[in-house]
């Protein structure tokens, strides 16, 4: 099975810099597991969009998976509180 590239919007390293580092290694590493399975068990499709989230603790991460080209890129990440304002 190919395995999926992973990118980033601008955005998303703005995000990283507001959580601590403990949470950021698990996010980081969550997404990293995105190469070889970008639908895990507990993603939801967002309704009315081509992006889904995943939840990881008071977190979530917001990405779109493009299966033609192989890629997945994480849109947003950040508190449950205020994530999903302008994704």
């Amino acid at each position: 099975m190919a395995e999926y590239k992973i990118f980033f919007k601008k955005s998303v390293w703005k995000d990283f810099k507001s959580i601590p580092d403990k949470d950021l290694s698990r996010i980081l590493n969550l997404i990293k597991s995105f190469s070889k399975t970008p639908r895990p068990t507990g993603c939801t499709k967002l309704s009315g969009q081509e992006k889904y989230r995943i939840r990881l603790g008071q977190y979530r991460i917001i990405y779109s998976i493009q299966d033609k080209e192989l890629t997945v890129w994480v849109v947003k990440v950040g508190n449950r509180k205020d994530v999903y304002r302008r994704t």
